[in-house]
């Protein structure tokens, strides 16, 4: 699949386009698991449980997004506040003075990094910019990318699980 814009995947998802939902998690799974484990610093498991809540939460309500090409920030903005939820459920202490300062630091990061990432796909076919994938713009989400089996299911009738599990 060539590199969609935001609002063409948005509209196959809303199409029932499997292919378009697939591609949409993977070009937004590194970023939602970078902004719940490194900017948030969940542990492994609480990122994980959070990474699905916010592609569940993605997929049950897709049809609410207004605009197409606002979903890199309503995507930030449901992992943000599903982190913030996971955190208050644990009953986590996090200093306020802290996460203003931390969250948007690590937050501009994470979006100049999927910005030369999504800049590199237009640019370039996946088999040359795997060759580029070491540049500074992808080492910012690389190291905490979620491990394989935090990937949206398929439920049996063959479209995305509305709740997602961990494939084994």
């Amino acid at each position: 699949m060539d590199a969609a814009s935001d609002a063409e995947l948005v509209t196959r998802c809303r199409a029932g386009d499997q292919a378009a939902w697939d591609a949409l998690v993977d070009r937004y799974a590194r970023y939602v698991h970078a902004i719940v484990a490194r900017v948030y610093r969940l542990d492994s498991h609480d990122a994980e449980d959070v990474f699905q809540e916010v592609f569940a939460r993605v997929f049950e309500r897709l049809d609410t997004l207004r605009d197409g090409d606002a979903l890199r920030p309503w995507i930030a903005q449901t992992a943000r506040n599903c982190a913030v939820d996971s955190l208050r459920r644990s009953g986590r202490e996090v200093p306020v003075d802290d996460v203003p300062e931390v969250v948007d630091d690590g937050l501009a990061r994470l979006d100049e990094a999927l910005t030369v990432h999504a800049a590199l796909d237009r640019l370039c076919p996946s088999a040359t910019r795997s060759s580029i994938a070491s540049s500074a713009a992808t080492r910012a989400t690389a190291r905490s990318a979620p491990s394989s089996s935090c990937r949206p299911a398929r439920s049996r009738a063959g479209s995305p699980a509305a709740s997602l599990v961990s494939e084994a």
